[in-house]
């Protein structure tokens, strides 16, 4: 590893601990930074490109662990219309069937308690977005600096998808269970074959919540990294007062 690079990994574990030991401040966002990084980084600043990756690294660092944050509550991703988890296709066809049959209660526990199962497993992500932010090169950085709105969440998405399905596959299976989505499936698939013209859900449960609990996630990393790029700036730690005054 490079002077440099070792530089980067000792400041972002600092910014990991600290960020672990305190509760961060909704973001405002970073906007002044990411109007003057660009010319740090073409050799308009006085800063190192090294401190400018520092700088992205803290800010990411927050801006995920605010998205873990929010969608990892109770009610994140089921009193959020935008990454609430829909019913599956095979449930919403029937579901006017199943309502008039007389279950309608089980129809809304069934899609509370898929939401619930993502909300549980959706902490286990920060760990595996801040290592993909410690792995990250001065030439992502370059990269992600001069993208488009969402750079850094396609990175993220490049970087963790593959793990984070590993590791969410468990903890949604689990969770199923433990807030009885799968009983509640199961139920719903008997009582729609039982009735005229319905048909089983032919539905893997497990990877359908997964799926949906991702993309649910990255939205609002996407959301959040909007507020890193357009809002006034939350300065939260020595490095990045440094690294924004340098900027304006």
């Amino acid at each position: 590893m490079t002077c440099i690079g070792k530089r980067l990994a000792g400041r972002i574990s600092v910014a990991g601990m600290l960020l672990m030991l305190f509760s961060v401040p909704a973001l405002a966002g970073f906007e002044d930074f990411f109007k003057g990084v660009k010319d740090v980084f073409s050799g308009g600043s006085s800063l190192s490109e090294g401190d400018i990756a520092s700088g992205l690294k803290e800010a990411l660092v927050i801006g995920t662990q605010n998205a873990v944050a929010d969608v990892g509550r109770e009610g994140g991703y089921f009193n959020n219309s935008e990454i609430r988890i829909p019913l599956p296709d095979p449930l919403q066809k029937s579901e006017k069937l199943l309502r008039l049959a007389g279950y309608g209660a089980q129809v809304d526990a069934f899609s509370q308690s898929m939401n619930r199962a993502a909300e549980a497993a959706a902490p286990q992500a920060k760990e595996i977005f801040w290592q993909a932010i410690g792995d990250m090169s001065i030439e992502d950085a370059r990269q992600i600096l001069g993208g488009g709105d969402t750079a850094a969440t396609d990175y993220f998405k490049n970087k963790t998808s593959g793990r984070l399905q590993e590791l969410f596959g468990p903890v949604v299976h689990d969770s199923l269970a433990g807030v009885g989505a799968t009983r509640y499936f199961q139920d719903l698939d008997a009582r729609l074959k039982a009735l005229p013209f319905g048909e089983s859900l032919g539905l893997d449960l497990d990877s359908y919540v997964t799926d949906q609990a991702l993309n649910g996630l990255f939205y609002v990393v996407g959301e959040e990294e909007r507020k890193i790029r357009e809002n006034p700036a939350a300065r939260t730690t020595e490095l990045l007062k440094k690294v924004f005054g340098a900027a304006r």
